[in-house]
């Protein structure tokens, strides 16, 4: 919504923001401390290549489940106890890996990290875009990416010191699993904080807390203009019952939503980027022979990520989502391609790894901030939370389809005497250029448009100006509210 005189509390807003993209944070550090586990852990329960990838992927499969349950917790308990339900999620899966006696019980607790992980991607983005006005709405949201990629890197420094403090065969008997019980931190720190910040103001206006929620748009803006965005959110819900229920069909009006929305979660894993962030030693021991430099440089790729997540903060709403997204899946294509170069001709020193360190950069700049964003303010209020787990289902299941298969893809001699380890990037760069041709057709610009709008935009992107109102005209009618 714009309105002629609004007076924001940007230090209110981003520390509630901070605290909610905590759960990007949990998930970016509980999805790569697997990294630094992996190998001494294999020696430890001494294991397969492909009961490897399944220690690593498993956590996908849970996560499936976790994107199918968010939906239905967050829309009945509200985003901010799911919250605080995703943080003790993952304190238990800490406890359980870093204890785990048997292979068994570490597939178990690393399962409920999967399920923490799940609710996590759908809840932590839906909190931030409901929150949000339009015109900070992808600087805010981007804190997702800044907490999970701050997470990684944080996780990534912390096993390469732990590893070169501890000797191999320490390392295969418990050092694993002090790498593991140091993600027991950011769980503790994200309990305490939650206790501070407001439930989504759209959420409790959709359940009937009217008081509730016009408190918080006060404390947002100013009395004037929190009166004035209340009045529009009670009118485009039209929730005078706040005990209706949400149904989902798929028609004209959804189809199109979850093309983009899974196509965009989708492609955002074809990258290749959990690759790296799961398997960064593994991938990087092809080219460097040690382990530990494996490590460093992991470490080092995921500060390049991390620094063109800020970068991408500062552009998402000024050059807008659509032209970061094919600038990025571009270069993400001729990066890797070069990547794939340079293991097959087996070139040594910095040029080995140069293409990894640009695409680390060009992803974390675009599709590893603006995926969250665009899946957080696509969808109407009334199937936000529905279509984005489904869209987090469809990641999640393309990481685990993803980290599954590069075990065994790196493993295989025939591909590693012909391709000497870059064969899975070469994949990863095709896939990338797919995206960009998918992003080019479907993909429309979202930025600085307020919520209520953005679904006719994407509809009018998908069957085109000219038949855009004969496709529609026969859809339900819309239950969506303004951004701020």
């Amino acid at each position: 919504m714009d309105q002629p005189k609004r007076h924001y509390n940007l230090v209110y807003l981003m520390l509630c923001c901070t605290v909610a993209a905590f759960g990007g944070l949990l998930m970016g550090y509980d999805s790569s401390i697997i990294s630094g586990a992996i190998e001494p852990l294999s020696e430890y329960f001494q294991l397969t290549p492909a009961e490897t990838g399944w220690a690593v992927s498993n956590i996908q499969i849970a996560s499936l489940v976790g994107c199918f349950l968010a939906p239905k917790i967050s829309d009945k308990l509200g985003r901010k106890k799911s919250l605080v339900i995703t943080a003790i999620l993952f304190a238990v899966s800490v406890v359980g890996t870093s204890l785990a006696p048997s292979f068994i019980f570490f597939i178990i607790f690393r399962m409920i990290a999967g399920l923490a992980i799940g609710l996590a991607s759908v809840i932590s983005p839906i909190y931030l875009a409901e929150l949000s006005p339009s015109k900070y709405r992808g600087r805010t949201t981007a804190l997702y990416s800044i907490c999970c990629v701050g997470g990684q890197s944080v996780v990534l420094l912390t096993n390469y010191f732990i590893t070169n403090a501890i000797d191999h065969p320490q390392m295969i008997e418990s050092g694993w699993r002090l790498i593991l019980s140091s993600a027991i931190v950011p769980c503790v720190l994200l309990l305490i904080f939650i206790a501070f910040i407001p439930e989504s103001p759209r959420w409790s206006v959709f359940r009937g807390a009217d008081s509730e929620a016009l408190k918080t748009l006060t404390r947002i803006s100013n009395a004037d203009h929190a009166r004035s965005v209340y009045k529009e959110i009670k009118e485009s819900l039209n929730c005078t019952d706040s005990s209706k229920k949400i149904r989902f069909t798929l028609n004209r009006r959804t189809i199109p939503l979850l093309i983009i929305g899974i196509g965009l979660a989708v492609g955002n894993q074809l990258s290749g980027i959990n690759v790296i962030q799961y398997f960064g030693p593994t991938l990087l021991k092809n080219v460097t022979g040690s382990n530990s430099n494996a490590l460093f440089i992991t470490f080092l790729l995921s500060i390049s990520q991390f620094v063109g997540v800020v970068i991408g903060m500062m552009l998402l709403d000024r050059i807008g989502r659509r032209k970061l997204l094919l600038l990025g899946a571009l270069a993400s294509a001729i990066f890797l391609a070069y990547s794939f170069a340079a293991f097959y001709l087996q070139f040594t020193g910095p040029a080995a790894v140069i293409g990894l360190f640009g695409f680390m950069l060009f992803f974390g700049i675009t599709w590893g901030q603006i995926v969250w964003t665009v899946l957080g303010e696509i969808f109407p209020t009334d199937i936000r939370a529905i279509c984005v787990g489904i869209s987090i289902c469809m990641m999640s299941f393309s990481n685990f389809a993803i980290s599954s298969v590069f075990p065994v893809l790196n493993s295989n001699t025939y591909l590693l005497d012909i391709f000497h380890g870059g064969f899975p990037l070469l994949l990863f760069s095709v896939f990338s250029l797919g995206m960009f041709f998918f992003t080019w057709r479907y993909v429309p610009e979202t930025a600085g448009i307020s919520l209520e709008k953005i679904e006719d935009i994407v509809l009018q992107r998908f069957y085109g100006d000219k038949n855009i109102h004969s496709h529609t005209a026969a859809l339900p009618p819309k239950d969506n509210i303004n951004s701020l």
